[in-house]
């Protein structure tokens, strides 16, 4: 950007367009994903793309894939999650003024690879109210400081059935999103250019969430799970690579 001009690079844009549709169309099949693949590509490709437009991307998907699966929602579970949503947003708001995004990143992959190496053993989180209000603090924090608040969720609804992971998982992120959203407002951490950027990219996100429909059918059991640890992993994988940048 200079003199005040927005200008992106329309081969840029177009790269952005895949890695959106790609990653949109993962989450409205597996129920998460999104921000985890789009985030630190994006990142990488010009800082401007991510993470703060995934914000405004994110919204329409989720709302669509909690339409989608509104029959499986479980209300007083999502209730908890979103009620620890509440002092996470407020503990990233802190994060991001008090430490780099160096930091940041490599805190955030930390605590997922540990989660993914607890789930891959085979260990089981019980869904009682306090592991659903943890890991919504947990997914509040990262949503405010990376936009990726899914692991948490999608790890502690590991071994459900699909349309119950993405059901909740959906229900907890528009809430979710419009919290972060207000709160990185308030902060002052959510600029014209974000908007602009989440407008170019929005068409990418309704094509994806097309797509998205006939194929979360076919993803169920074991390979759901391991479509959980994988996108888990990435994320983790992808913190770092940004943290070391």
């Amino acid at each position: 950007m200079a003199a005040g001009v927005f200008v992106v690079d329309p081969a840029l844009l177009a790269v952005a367009f895949v890695v959106t549709f790609v990653a949109a169309t993962v989450q409205g099949t597996v129920g998460f994903g999104f921000a985890v693949l789009s985030v630190p590509l994006l990142a990488l490709i010009d800082s401007r793309l991510a993470p703060v437009p995934q914000l405004f991307l994110s919204l329409p998907l989720c709302i669509w894939v909690a339409w989608r699966e509104r029959r499986a929602i479980k209300i007083a579970e999502v209730s908890w999650i979103l009620v620890g949503r509440l002092p996470g947003a407020g503990l990233g708001v802190v994060l991001l003024t008090t430490l780099s995004s160096r930091w940041l990143d490599g805190m955030i992959a930390a605590v997922v690879v540990v989660a993914v190496v607890m789930i891959g053993s085979g260990r089981e989180v019980a869904r009682t109210r306090w592991t659903k209000f943890g890991a919504g603090v947990v997914s509040g924090t990262f949503a405010m400081v990376a936009s990726i608040g899914g692991p948490p969720l999608a790890l502690l609804y590991g071994k459900s059935k699909g349309e119950i992971l993405r059901a909740n998982l959906a229900a907890v992120f528009v809430l979710g999103l419009l919290v972060t959203i207000a709160v990185r407002k308030a902060a002052g951490a959510i600029h014209t250019t974000d908007v602009i950027l989440a407008a170019w990219l929005l068409p990418a996100v309704l094509l994806a969430a097309y797509v998205s429909g006939p194929l979360s059918s076919r993803v169920e059991g074991p390979p759901l799970r391991r479509a959980v640890l994988l996108i888990s992993s990435l994320a983790a994988i992808g913190l770092l690579l940004r943290a070391l940048w």
